[in-house]
């Protein structure tokens, strides 16, 4: 599985999304340091749900790297836009 397929599989599951868009970013990184080449390096994540709204901006950010688990380490960079 694509790791964005298996990003969209784990967040849809922990936090039942109302919008979730994650955006592969790799290509604008090609050459860059973190580029393993493998195409799925650097991701973009915008995500909005009901979850986070007891949370403040850390609490969200751990939330989310907590629900990828093993992801965050074949991952070289992931920016997030939670609310």
């Amino acid at each position: 599985m694509a790791v964005k397929d298996e990003i969209e599989a784990r967040l849809s599951a922990a936090f039942a999304p109302e919008r979730l868009e994650v955006l592969n970013e790799s290509h604008r990184h090609s050459g860059h340091s973190g580029d393993d080449g493998s195409g799925e390096s650097h991701f973009k994540i915008l995500i909005r749900a009901a979850a986070f709204a007891p949370m403040n901006r850390v609490a969200r950010h751990r939330a989310v790297h907590q629900a990828l688990g093993d992801l965050n380490a074949r991952v070289h960079a992931i920016a997030l836009d939670i609310a």
